[in-house]
């Protein structure tokens, strides 16, 4: 079917509320209740057990026992193994990324943007036990990340502007919340040519993170993210040119 084909059919609304409940699921830090499900996404009550049955037969939904509420199944985790095993930027990104791990010793990260979050795709561990890894799945806000500054650095403000939400919510007090603000941070994040995310994200780390072209439009970024502790002027500049470094290989190889 062609893409303007696509754009006058009519939605299936079954379709449509399915999608929502599993993406209202992926998004909760806790299993939700049934009364929670209706409230937040508008669903008649009837209407949204009938789904949640359906879901938790099928293994994309799990009912907690002693009406806890529900979660993501285990067929969810499939599908989301799955896009990454199968994602080609995921593929040649990996080695580098593994290599670059092993040099630095500290976390390094590859992620996408998805609407206003980051999504992060693929993450080579530090050999540090102080660092924090986000595993592939994991969204954050694209305005509080490293990652999310480097890609929205290369795109027009008005295309950022209409992107983000009204108001941007913070993570730290570090966060930058105001747009005016963050439209300076990303006017210097396009001149230096990397994104620094100043416990932004999470107190005590630093995370340092480039831009990745695969053609058109940026989507993903590279990042390494460090505890405060560890760094200095010397350490930062070795961990941006070893960035650089794995950039160049990852452009030369596509």
């Amino acid at each position: 079917m062609a893409e303007s084909d696509a754009g006058r059919v009519r939605t299936v609304k079954s379709a449509d509320r399915t999608v929502a409940l599993l993406e209202y699921l992926s998004a909760a830090d806790a299993p939700r209740s049934l009364r929670e499900v209706t409230d937040d996404l508008a669903i008649p009550r009837a209407s949204a057990y009938a789904l949640l049955v359906t879901l938790v037969r099928a293994g994309w939904v799990e009912a907690k026992g002693n009406g806890a509420g529900y979660r993501l199944g285990i067929r969810a985790l499939r599908a989301g193994a799955a896009y990454v095993e199968h994602d080609d930027v995921v593929r040649r990104a990996q080695p580098v990324m593994n290599e670059l791990a092993e040099k630095l010793g500290e976390t390094i990260h590859l992620a996408r943007l998805d609407g206003h979050e980051i999504v992060y795709l693929a993450t080579s561990p530090s050999r540090h036990s102080l660092a924090v890894v986000s595993k592939p799945g994991r969204r954050l806000p694209c305005w509080a990340t490293g990652l999310g500054k480097a890609i929205l650095a290369h795109r027009p403000w008005p295309e950022v502007d209409a992107l983000l939400p009204a108001p941007l919510t913070a993570r730290t007090e570090h966060t930058l919340t105001d747009r005016d603000a963050l439209r300076e941070e990303l006017a210097t994040v396009a001149r230096r040519g990397h994104a620094v995310d100043e416990q932004e994200s999470t107190l005590g780390l630093r995370c340092f993170a480039l831009p990745l072209w695969f053609g058109g439009a940026v989507h993903e970024a590279l990042s390494c993210s460090v505890p405060l502790v560890r760094l200095d002027p010397s350490r930062e500049a070795a961990i941006v040119a070893a960035l650089r470094a794995a950039r160049g290989r990852l452009a030369a190889e596509a």
